[in-house]
């Protein structure tokens, strides 16, 4: 789950002496309104589409346009998670990675990085979602993992989601492998955990799952 498993063979790194109208057609050919920039191997940013239609000459060369997310980049050795991270931040459909001298390896589809994080949650799987929230002093996935255990259940993947306003409340979101939540629900209470939400019945989505969901279809628009 390295940031160069993620790689798009076919995105081309454009030289800043290239012309905007080779920029244009290398855009056109890909189906993608940006591409990376590099100067000497050193990944200067992204050009859109849209900074290239503003230019009075079509041979003007992208040293001389405007370029967008000079900081969107990630080292090649990245996981998954700083990969989205910085997708996130910089609201892009690519990610730049470079080695640890800055040169430009290639780029990172956010799409495929996505698919890749919904798969390791184990979204297609049938099972049930459960959330529940603590604060952070009191959150320990073994015992939890125990008393989920104990019921003849098995969680798939976890997520942690703090609150902004108090980052020591937790909301912790379980995939469990079982639909029937009721007697997991009763032994989580009964050791003390607050259930906020959860959902057994087969079809219905998780606040996670309809998220990434929505984040492929927005991507593949």
């Amino acid at each position: 789950m390295q940031a160069t498993d993620y790689i798009h063979p076919r995105i081309p790194a454009l030289q800043v002496t290239e012309p905007a109208g080779t920029a244009l057609r290398w855009m056109e050919e890909l189906g993608v309104d940006t591409l990376p920039v590099s100067e000497e191997a050193f990944f200067m940013g992204f050009v859109a589409d849209e900074n290239l239609l503003e230019q009075d000459q079509l041979d003007t060369p992208l040293a001389q346009v405007e370029l967008e997310s000079r900081t969107c980049w990630v080292y090649a050795d990245a996981h998954l998670y700083d990969l989205l991270r910085v997708a996130d931040e910089h609201q892009s459909k690519w990610i730049a990675v470079v080695d640890r001298d800055h040169h430009l390896i290639g780029v990172a589809s956010t799409q495929d990085a996505l698919a890749s994080y919904a798969n390791s949650l184990s979204i297609h799987s049938q099972g049930s979602v459960l959330v529940l929230s603590l604060q952070m002093q009191d959150y320990q996935l073994s015992e939890i993992a125990r008393l989920v255990e104990s019921e003849n259940a098995k969680i798939v993947s976890c997520l942690l989601n703090s609150d902004p306003m108090d980052p020591q409340q937790l909301d912790v979101t379980l995939k469990l492998d079982r639909q029937d939540l009721r007697h997991v629900k009763a032994t989580l209470q009964r050791f003390g955990y607050q259930v906020m939400d959860y959902a057994q019945e087969e079809g219905i989505q998780s606040i996670e799952e309809e998220r990434i969901g929505n984040l492929l279809r927005f991507l593949e628009s």
